[in-house]
């Protein structure tokens, strides 16, 4: 039986933490159902200069990652479809993986909103007690932000803020380098296995 990740991406910056962790499943081997929010649409034409379409979304993908996928099992569900397969908790998936998490779609999965799809979709597998990992970028944050991670936190959701860590290059380390750090963290979050990251080994200056 097939059981995809549902990747859901909201409309905060930091749409390359999404494109990494989307390229770490495909490279796993991984099934992925993709669910774009609208305001997620404007920040990745914003950020890479590509639209993402509803009915062009498998060749905006492919130039969203810079990455052909003649052969990557993904499928695309629209954010206002409701209907769709992952808005239902018999719908087989393995978990959701939202990056990056605008403080709306945290909001809104924290109180079980459901405005659309992606919200949906991470609501219920909260409620199938599976693995959810919420990626927020914001900075800084107010007391109702903080209180909705800790409402996401105390549903089973791992809140995994996009800090990235300098042991691949130190001060040096590029800005790739630290957008597969984050990606990396997602995809170990959901027990998936990668090379994103040089892994501290217990001793400084350890860098290859």
């Amino acid at each position: 039986m097939r059981r995809p990740w549902v990747v859901g991406v909201s409309g905060a910056s930091g749409t390359p933490y999404a494109s990494a962790v989307l390229r770490g499943l495909f490279d796993a081997g991984h099934a992925v159902d993709l669910v774009v929010s609208r305001a997620a649409r404007l920040t990745v034409l914003d950020e890479t200069g590509h639209p993402f379409r509803d009915a062009h979304w498998r060749s905006d993908l492919e130039r969203w990652l810079c990455l052909e996928l003649p052969d990557a099992d993904v499928r695309y569900w629209a954010a206002g479809d409701l209907a769709a397969g992952p808005s239902s908790g018999s719908y087989p998936v393995r978990g959701m993986l939202v990056v990056p998490a605008s403080t709306a779609a945290c909001a809104g999965i924290a109180i079980g909103l459901s405005k659309d799809l992606l919200q949906r979709a991470a609501e219920v597998n909260l409620k199938e007690r599976r693995p959810v990992v919420v990626v927020p970028r914001e900075t800084p944050v107010t007391r109702s932000h903080l209180e909705h991670l800790i409402a996401l936190h105390d549903a089973g959701a791992v809140v995994l803020p996009a800090s990235p860590g300098f042991y691949a290059g130190g001060a040096g380390a590029t800005a790739q380098q630290l957008v597969d750090f984050v990606a990396g963290k997602v995809l170990d979050a959901a027990g998936v296995p990668h090379t994103l990251f040089t892994r501290w080994r217990g001793e400084l200056a350890s860098r290859p």
